[in-house]
Order: C-alpha cells, then sequence, then structure tokens
C-alpha cells in the first residue's frame, strides 16, 4: 500500500535512497535532508517493510518534481514505483500544480506515465536551485521528462 511518509520511516527511505546512490543512480541524500522533506515522500508499505519510496517536491503552482523514486532491490519491476508515480502524480494533480518532472537515468520508465523528453534548460527552477550545486552538474546524464496536468 502507498501512504505517506512518518518520521518513523527516515531511516529505511534512506537506506532505500543510500543503496541507488551508491551505484550512482540516484543523488545521496543526507538524513537530515530527508527528515525535512519527510511531508514531501511517499512509502510503498508491505505491512512488515518499506519497499520503496519516492517524493514529490513542490516549486511552485506550476511545477513540482518527483525525486528520490527508489524500490526495493529484491522487490523489482512488481509495480511498486510505478504505483509511487501515481500517488505524487495525484497529490500534485490535487495540489493544482500544472507540470510535474523527473530527471531520471530510466528513460522508458517515465514515458509509461505520460511524461516527455524536455531539455533542462526548461526547468530554470530546478536548475538554479538544485542543480547548480551538485558535484555531477558538469557532466550530468541524466534525462528530463514532463507531465503536464
Amino acid at each position: 500500500m502507498v501512504r505517506k511518509a512518518r518520521v518513523k520511516d527516515i531511516r529505511r527511505i534512506h537506506e532505500l535512497i543510500g543503496f541507488y546512490a551508491a551505484k550512482k543512480d540516484l543523488l545521496p541524500r543526507p538524513e537530515s535532508e530527508i527528515s525535512e522533506a519527510v511531508r514531501d515522500f511517499f512509502v510503498f508499505d508491505s505491512g512488515s517493510n518499506i519497499l520503496g519510496c519516492a517524493a514529490l517536491h513542490i516549486y511552485s503552482d506550476k511545477l513540482a518534481e518527483i525525486r528520490s523514486l527508489a524500490a526495493d532491490s529484491a522487490h523489482l519491476n512488481k509495480g511498486i514505483g510505478g504505483k509511487l508515480v501515481d500517488a505524487c502524480l495525484e497529490e500534485a494533480a490535487n495540489l493544482g500544480i500544472k507540470s510535474v518532472f523527473a530527471l531520471t537515468k530510466k528513460t522508458e520508465f517515465f514515458g509509461k506515465f505520460g511524461f516527455v523528453q524536455v531539455s533542462k534548460n526548461k526547468l530554470p527552477q530546478k536548475i538554479w536551485n538544485d542543480c547548480s550545486i551538485c558535484p555531477k552538474f558538469a557532466k550530468c546524464d541524466e534525462v528530463a521528462y514532463i507531465k503536464e496536468l
């Protein structure tokens, strides 16, 4: 089941993100940052364990980002990521946000949800808030996808 994250989920969210950050598939997020943004996160709760997470980070009434999307490596290809994306999109729509984007290496994944590829230059809020301080800024290997709601 997908639900909003709780404070008790922070350590597990950090573990999930950390696993993919070590493989250079996600940017690392310190536990303190996850704590500050815990209200942005959704988790996939199996009843006995948190098997996935994703955050909806809001930039404005016009734009939000799905970030830190991760599923437990033992439970891949079981729809966990899709359910988390759906939850983020539903929340964005309920909040009246016009567009949602994601930066990803998994280019085929977001296309299934109606996202289309765009130039990162179309996302100045992301570039100036986050990308400009990223260690991969000059050599970013992620692709930008956006969905109009």
